[in-house]
């Protein structure tokens, strides 16, 4: 087992190191071997969990425009859903030229990962898109192959995770290995856009942030007990990793990470501190670790604020968006989900036509296609380009929020990043007869946060 590094970094000392970081990258980078061979060399990709969003990213990188990819070896911890991912992409892609996966590149179990990274040459790209619990484990032993990485966000989902992931980057780097982080957004042509004009002093200077992912119930994260005829509750968590902290870092990290990392770009930094409150309304008899509702107060270190608000109660207002409002005028981020974004300005604080300064062109481009177009041109180019120090910020920052509504404190960045208490420690060891890391209690119920009562970590 990694031991966990140690807790000694504060924000300031995260923060210097992943700008040093980024510089050594890029001079290191220049000077490393070519991690592709050249433009009309196939990329071939293995496919590290095959849900429904490893499906999509494997749909993108086959979809990509700049020079050909191949899709050769899956892997997951459950054969169906291997199996239904594979099925699709094969409706989708049936020539060889583009998947070429046979029984026996096709790999179940927790190893199997491992197993579908050593169909794979140097070079080539291994999509993780597991729950985030595994993401640090299988990066290590892609740096160790020497393939290049998407990573599926959250990068991680508690501080000591955070640390590891920023010293396996470094590794990374010192390779020249290229990583695509799944922070969509940032390669969209109309946030882009809008960011210049933000930074050109288009609203003033920035004063508020406000943020919404206001919607019914969303992915697993409302999880029904246990069935019992379930063989494993490690598996049964994992069919339903939304709702567990251990695994995905529950409803926050994995549903509200896009709009406080897009709106953190647009401040053009990141929070230093932050208080939330939230509660558990109907869970009926759900027995997953979220609550129903999240209300987040985030500061910059110049004292001004984010307000992220978060909800997946059905029959009420939905909402999903992100503001920014300056001295001179209110920017529109997104309007109504991650795409199309819709960004626009406006002149005072009222978004209304008359006030309308700008708005981004029409038909956007699809920012999942984007971001895969942007990586396969690093890397057949082999420019400089890795997404994990940033992705590890956004993670960190969102787990931070999560920390403060489920322990009713109030949580620095520095502390949160030396807070010890990791979910799970020895995930690296799970196999498919593991117990699970959360063991129910004798009712079938799992720990919940009690604010005010478990300060320190968020459950016990």
């Amino acid at each position: 087992m990694q031991q966990p590094i140690e807790n000694t970094t504060s924000r300031r000392q995260f923060l210097h190191r992943s700008t040093q970081v980024a510089a050594v990258g890029a001079a290191l980078t220049a000077t490393s071997p070519l991690l592709f061979a050249g433009e009309n060399n196939k990329v071939q990709v293995a496919l590290v969990g095959c849900g429904g969003r490893g499906t999509g990213a494997a749909t993108n990188a086959l979809s990509v425009s700049n020079g050909p990819t191949k899709l050769v070896a899956m892997a997951d911890v459950f054969d169906h859903k291997l199996k239904n991912s594979f099925d699709n992409l094969s409706v989708q892609f049936p020539s060889a030229d583009s998947m070429d996966v046979p029984t026996e590149r096709k790999f179940v179990g927790f190893d199997a990962y491992k197993k579908a990274m050593d169909c794979l040459s140097p070079g080539d790209i291994v999509i993780l898109t597991t729950p985030a619990a595994f993401r640090w484990v299988q990066f290590k032993y892609a740096i160790e192959k020497g393939l290049n990485v998407f990573m599926e966000k959250p990068v991680t989902i508690d501080g000591p995770t955070s640390l590891r992931m920023l010293e396996l980057n470094k590794l990374a780097i010192a390779k020249g290995i290229k990583v695509g982080v799944g922070l969509m957004c940032r390669h969209c042509h109309a946030r882009k856009e809008l960011h210049e004009r933000i930074q050109g002093g288009e609203i003033g200077e920035s004063l508020l942030i406000r943020a919404y992912r206001m919607a019914g119930p969303t992915g697993s994260a409302a999880v029904k007990p246990r069935p019992a005829d379930s063989k494993s509750e490690l598996m049964y968590q994992i069919a339903n990793f939304h709702g567990f902290l251990w695994l995905s870092g529950g409803a926050v990290s994995d549903f509200l990470i896009h709009n406080i990392d897009e709106s953190c770009w647009m401040k053009n930094d990141w929070p230093v501190s932050v208080q939330a409150v939230g509660g558990r309304h109907y869970r009926d008899d759900c027995v997953d670790q979220n609550f129903d509702s999240y209300a987040m107060e985030y500061t910059f270190k110049d004292g001004t604020k984010m307000f992220v608000d978060g909800r997946t109660i059905p029959g009420c207002h939905q909402e999903f968006a992100s503001y920014i409002h300056g001295s001179k005028g209110v920017a529109v981020i997104s309007t109504s989900g991650h795409s199309p974004a819709k960004c626009r300005t406006y002149k005072g604080h009222n978004v209304d036509q008359a006030n309308l300064i700008w708005t981004c062109s029409e038909p956007e481009k699809n920012p999942y296609q984007l971001e895969w177009d942007d990586f396969l041109d690093a890397i057949r180019t082999n420019t400089p380009y890795n997404e994990v120090d940033r992705g590890v910020m956004a993670s960190a920052v969102t787990s931070m929020g999560r920390m403060a509504a489920h322990t009713g404190q109030a949580w620095t960045l520095d502390d949160f990043l030396n807070n010890g208490h990791e979910f799970a420690p020895d995930i690296e060891s799970l196999t498919l007869e593991s117990a699970s890391p959360l063991p129910a209690d004798p009712n079938g119920k799992y720990p919940i946060p009690l604010p005010g009562i478990i300060k320190n970590r968020e459950y016990a």
